[in-house]
């Protein structure tokens, strides 16, 4: 039987469950609008039983239950039982979205639920959400510049060389075409969104040649 702490979580992102937590046991989750299901959404777009979540063998599967307004994962209509892997956003009709996050185990948490700090910055590895010199980055972090700062900051301002940057910001994925450009185009992403919250400071260094690292002394 799974800890809880091993168990997937499911953060409502979006919509009437915005800011509400599932953790999905070993028997799966229904998703609907009716009282019964494990995670209800009130809204007259969702179907009454919409969708489910079942886990087999350590993974986890959605299956839209012919619904009215659809399923989708990453903005991809779910047409028949697909694998949901961390990360991935899902959207049940146009009322409600999800963050789905594959352990609540990520990082090890203080009281107050967040990761520890590294210098001004602070992540929340269960809503994949980020503090930065104690103001939050608001919207939220794509998913893929999420898992290149928290790749950063695990680090503890060691070096991040490209290989690392595919590998851990792309998982599983065709890595052919993911190109010097993209990672470039990623990398003065979050720095932009970084300095919306502390302009003033230059949080992700280039070691030209070699890759990146934190300054964790900004």
């Amino acid at each position: 039987m799974d800890s809880k702490e091993d168990s997937p979580v499911l953060i409502g992102q979006t919509g009437p469950v915005q800011g509400t937590r599932w953790t999905i046991p070993s028997a799966g989750v229904t998703l609907g609008r009716e009282n019964d299901c494990e995670v209800v959404i009130p809204d007259r777009q969702v179907s009454r039983r919409h969708a489910k979540i079942d886990r087999r063998a350590g993974k986890s599967y959605l299956q839209d239950l012919a619904s009215k307004n659809g399923t989708c994962v990453n903005g991809v209509p779910v047409k028949d039982e697909v694998e949901i892997k961390d990360g991935d956003l899902i959207q049940i009709a146009l009322a409600a979205g999800f963050l789905y996050v594959a352990s609540d185990a990520t990082m090890p948490l203080d009281s107050d639920g967040l990761a520890p700090r590294q210098g001004r910055i602070r992540l929340n590895p269960i809503e994949h959400s980020v503090l930065v010199n104690d103001h939050p980055i608001d919207p939220p972090l794509s998913i893929h510049q999420y898992r290149f700062l928290e790749m950063l900051v695990l680090r503890s301002g060691g070096l991040v060389t490209r290989e690392d940057v595919i590998g851990t910001v792309w998982p599983g994925e065709d890595t052919g075409g993911i190109t010097d450009q993209a990672i470039d185009a990623l990398v003065r992403r979050l720095r932009d969104r970084l300095k919306e919250v502390d302009p003033e400071r230059e949080y992700i260094l280039t070691i030209r040649g070699h890759g990146f690292r934190l300054d964790v002394n900004a």
